[in-house]
């Protein structure tokens, strides 16, 4: 349930803002009406067992309402009262006795009254006369509505109906561009929901580090009769294989309260790390040589005993919602090695700290998001020549061709690094899609960095703004689908590449908020490498 600490007439405010900015002037003035449903709870394909409920964003945004099967009615009109007081009618389903004997019942109205920052609240057996109403005071008024999609909540062809009988104009061309627009800058309230949400999920990064570290110094013991005469007890786990760290994790977030993942965590041990989405997390990690007749399961993550870890990453992206807000969080840490890297993961992953760094002295408003993409790339060739992946002028056999700006127009560096840089967040991980990447961009008519491939999956292409929240989350992976078309690249050394190929991949990602200055970083857990090995290594 929310509180009305929520700004829900706030936001409303300001969608009705953007809505009118998308009109044509003859429509500007006129009354403006939106017509929402809620999210309902959904149920595993035609059986009766429930799923998950989650609330639609846009939904959320407008009213601070989590009850599902609720709906909302909005009226507003530029140059009267509603202007700065828009109408906000919130319906929501009554509580029946055939359901409180199931689950726990929706508010009263008196209690959604108090907690709900709306102007009223009623029963959806209401919302027809409610429409009616709005009908006779706002004749020729223009009625929002979302896209008929599987991707919004079905909203009931008797409500607009209803408009229709009257003669309104039901449309849904402007909303969702309105709703996008306005959530792309986020106030004070939303930007602590998603603090919260990034300092739990950083706890959790941290939590899984640790208990690494634990079984690497063998803090972690079985008690009398552990996995024989009784299940382990958390404090007896040990993480050895990918749905363990995801498990820890998850639990983790849960114990703070948090009731969603913001999306399917991603946890990849060794070179699994090369495919960006993996949500499996279903493999064991990489283990050394077996001795013989050692056919047994041991649980052995330090190097003095018989069942050695391959040294290998394991990288965890994974964040929690906190009330519709997420957070999205990459850590790459070393399993195997005593909790150290080896020395080929160690330069891969500060190279990708040091994309991650000067991406940050790099904020500020009014830069374009395509510079950071740029200044990414531009340190990994630097990066790659320094380790000799990448040639140089000077490299045997070579010549001007192996320069850095020639490696740069070649695009090449997107095999390593073919993701973006990062995107805005807010109630969705990668939140507003047609605002953030809207189809008429006329931001980047004439900007021109680096090759056009590094461009191909950035999600965010604008200049930044204060208020705008954004991650940040340059990698370099090994991937061997990517790299099959470079393999006769003349700007690469081979036999180097061959070096690193086993680390898999390295991902650093980190929430910050744009702010008048510069930035401001929301997630905590460190990722300076020495920290994080002496961390995973049990050193403290």
């Amino acid at each position: 349930m929310a509180s009305k600490s929520y700004p829900a007439q706030k936001h409303a405010i300001k969608t009705f803002a953007k809505l009118v900015e998308l009109l044509p002037a003859v429509e500007q003035n006129k009354p403006q009406i939106i017509l929402l449903a809620g999210e309902v709870t959904p149920f595993r394909n035609d059986t009766d067992r429930e799923m998950p409920f989650r609330q639609e964003s846009n939904f959320y945004y407008l009213s601070g309402c989590r009850v599902p099967g609720s709906y909302l009615l909005l009226a507003y009109q530029n140059g009267t009262s509603l202007a700065n007081q828009p109408s906000s009618h919130l319906f929501i389903p009554k509580a029946e006795l055939a359901d409180i004997m199931w689950s726990v019942p929706p508010p009263s109205l008196a209690e959604a009254s108090a907690t709900h920052d709306v102007t009223r609240v009623d029963h959806p057996a209401n919302l027809p006369d409610a429409i009616q109403e709005l009908v006779k005071a706002f004749p020729g008024a223009l009625v929002h509505t979302l896209p008929t999609s599987r991707l919004f909540p079905t909203l009931p062809s008797q409500y607009t109906a209803s408009f229709l009988a009257a003669n309104a104009h039901v449309t849904e061309d402007y909303l969702l561009t309105a709703l996008h627009r306005a959530r792309l800058i986020k106030d004070a309230e939303e930007i602590e929901l998603i603090r919260r949400a990034n300092q739990i999920s950083s706890r959790a990064h941290e939590t899984v580090m640790r208990v690494l570290g634990q079984g690497v110094r063998g803090m972690i013991t079985r008690g009398k009769g552990a996995g024989t005469d009784r299940p382990l007890l958390p404090s007896e786990w040990l993480i050895k294989k990918e749905a363990e760290a995801e498990a820890l994790f998850v639990a983790s977030c849960r114990r703070e309260d948090a009731e969603h993942q913001a999306y399917l965590p991603i946890v990849a041990a060794s070179t699994r790390a090369s495919t960006l989405h993996y949500c499996c997390n279903d493999r064991e990690f990489a283990w050394g040589p077996v001795q013989p007749n050692d056919h047994k399961n041991c649980n052995d993550l330090a190097h003095d005993h018989e069942r050695v870890l391959d040294p290998q990453v394991l990288l965890i992206d994974a964040g929690c919602e906190w009330k519709c807000y997420a957070s999205d969080i990459t850590r790459t840490m070393p399993v195997g090695n005593g909790g150290k890297f080896t020395p080929e993961a160690r330069a891969i992953y500060e190279l990708v700290l040091e994309m991650q760094r000067l991406s940050f002295e790099a904020l500020k408003p009014g830069l374009h998001w395509d510079a950071i993409q740029f200044i990414c790339h531009r340190t990994l060739v630097r990066g790659f020549q320094r380790l000799g992946i990448f040639k140089t002028p000077e490299s045997p056999n070579s010549g001007s061709w192996n320069a850095e700006e020639a490696i740069l127009a070649s695009g090449v560096s997107s095999a390593f690094f073919p993701h973006g840089v990062g995107h805005s967040l807010g109630m969705d991980v990668h939140d507003v899609p047609s605002a953030s990447k809207p189809e008429k961009n006329e931001t980047i008519k004439h900007i021109e960095f680096g090759h056009e491939s590094f461009y191909t999956y950035l999600r965010l292409r604008l200049p930044l703004e204060e208020g705008m929240v954004v991650t940040v989350e340059p990698g370099i992976y090994f991937s061997p689908h990517l790299l099959a078309p470079v393999r006769d690249s003349k700007h690469i050394d081979q036999e180097v590449l061959k070096r690193y190929e086993s680390v898999g991949g390295v991902r650093i990602e980190d929430v910050v908020v744009i702010t008048k200055d510069g930035y401001e970083n929301l997630t905590t857990v460190r990722s300076d490498t020495e920290w994080v090995e002496k961390v995973c290594s049990g050193e403290i």
